[in-house]
């Protein structure tokens, strides 16, 4: 007895040994009134300081596994053990794959995560999308951190408010109408980041006709959540300026919307710009067509050239046919799951509603760190230094393309990625089981696509790869594909 004992990591060991003996007590190691090893005894048979195994005592003793007589010692307490059935012959094992419904059924098969390539170590991976975290000034972080806790730290850690952090919500209410957006008669509702302030619209929109227009490839997150759902997806193919309008109103004139799921800035995947000329034009279609747009603001800030582009809620003036999700997770910070859904105020005071019947509040530890952060004025500081930094890489990785991939288009106007396109008929999952043996790999690009198509198309994340990672990487890629070319 008393042998296993291991210390592991860096957790104080008077809390290791208070819970290895807890485990031993609860299992039924040490019996009901078992007297224990002196804490003299038990510091030399663990090999610990005897102060440890005091203070592991005392701990056990507030919470009630053991109990000390005067001048006797300290005994093991008569713990009500788990009740369990002692014939295996009674033990249940339900087949839980047969009882699992339509949707976890197709959210395991639209899972890529569980079926992509394994990165192996040391391999070359263009496949996230994610911020370079070397670019975190994680000093302004910490000092954001103690500003809000000092201030309102009692406050910080208890129940917060299903529709948001108040000082978050002005703050970014402000930051929305400084985009050109029209606020008056809007409302904002905070949200664990993009997924889940889509999964709020999807639960609370009526589904009329089933149907949801889109571009064509689109945001996988967002095919996954809307096939889910139970939507059926008209995938629009795209201009070098954005959705093509011609085949938008063509879509419109031939059958019914329940509404339009758009990414107008740094498209993911294809890295393009809606024009402002489009945009305009787009909305005025929708609007024609009474058609509610749902606009995911991703990476609006990372532009690289040329003047500020609106998102469409800004174009939409004072109309109320625009929900806006945006989110920081490719700008600052994804492990800070903060986003917000912008919108007309009372599909708001509904969304509030399931998001406290879903998830209660987001953390209002996160919504206060980010605000005490933006409202320290790091925003625009860290912005300056990741435009530059990715703008650097950007401009790297398609030099790099242009030497290297024998393609035939490469698009993408900012933000964190390219999209590669290569002749009809060119398959690149076959160019990525090569690649992949040699030690590379990309997103292939039919995984956007709503329709299978995009078999001759890739995505490649640049945001976290080095450059000379960057250049031998797409060397590979270039060679494997020149041999599949023949």
């Amino acid at each position: 007895m008393f042998n296993d004992f291991k210390l592991i990591g860096d957790r104080p060991v008077y809390i290791q040994v208070k819970d290895y003996l807890q485990k031993m007590i609860a299992q039924g190691g040490l019996l009901a009134d078992q007297k224990l090893p002196s804490t003299r005894e038990l510091s030399e048979l663990l090999h610990v300081s005897r102060n440890t195994v005091i203070a592991a005592y005392t701990s056990l003793e507030d919470e009630g596994f053991i109990y000390t007589i005067r001048g006797k010692g300290s005994f093991a307490a008569a713990v009500i053990p788990a009740r369990r059935c002692h014939e295996p012959s009674h033990d249940l094992k339900l087949d839980w794959k047969q009882r699992l419904s339509r949707t976890a059924q197709l959210a395991d098969e639209l899972d890529l995560m569980k079926r992509g390539i394994r990165a192996a170590k040391g391999t070359i991976s263009f496949t996230s999308i994610a911020p370079d975290e070397k670019l975190f000034d994680l000093d302004q972080v910490k000092r954001a951190f103690l500003d809000r806790m000092s201030i309102e730290g009692d406050v910080l850690l208890n129940y917060g408010y299903a529709k948001g952090y108040k000082p978050l919500m002005e703050y970014l209410l402000q930051y929305m109408e400084n985009k050109g957006v029209n606020v008056s008669g809007k409302d904002l509702l905070i949200t664990n980041g993009f997924t889940e302030g889509f999964e709020l619209v999807l639960s609370a929109l009526q589904k009329r006709h089933g149907t949801v227009l889109c571009e064509n490839p689109t945001h996988n997150t967002a095919i996954k959540n809307l096939k889910l759902h139970g939507y059926d997806i008209t995938g629009i193919e795209m201009e070098s300026d954005g959705i093509c309008l011609d085949k938008v109103e063509q879509a419109l004139q031939e059958q019914s919307f329940d509404f339009a799921f758009l990414i107008p800035s740094y498209h993911n995947p294809t890295g393009i710009v809606m024009s402002p000329e489009k945009r305009v034009k787009l909305i005025e279609l929708m609007t024609a067509y009474q058609i509610p747009i749902v606009e995911d603001g991703f990476n609006e800030e990372l532009r690289y050239s040329g003047a500020h582009v609106a998102p469409l809620i800004a174009s939409a003036g004072a109309s109320n046919n625009v929900v806006y999700i945006g989110s920081f997770s490719k700008v600052l910070f994804p492990g800070i799951r903060v986003g917000w859904i912008l919108a007309d105020h009372e599909l708001i005071y509904y969304l509030e509603s399931i998001k406290r019947a879903r998830s209660i509040h987001t953390s209002t530890l996160d919504q206060s760190l980010l605000y005490q952060y933006l409202l320290n004025g790091n925003l625009d500081k860290y912005l300056k230094r990741a435009r530059a930094e990715y703008k650097r890489k950007y401009e790297w990785t398609k030099q790099c393309i242009e030497e290297h991939i024998p393609c035939k288009r490469v698009s993408g106007d900012g933000g964190l990625h390219v999209f590669v396109e290569f002749e009809q008929g060119f398959k690149t999952r076959e160019l990525l089981k090569m690649c992949s043996e040699r030690g590379v790999i990309f997103t292939p690009g039919d995984n956007f696509y709503t329709d299978g198509t995009g078999q001759h198309t890739m995505r490649l994340g640049f945001s976290r790869v080095a450059d000379e990672d960057i250049s031998q990487g797409i060397r590979i890629i270039g060679q494997a594909a020149a041999q599949l070319m023949g």
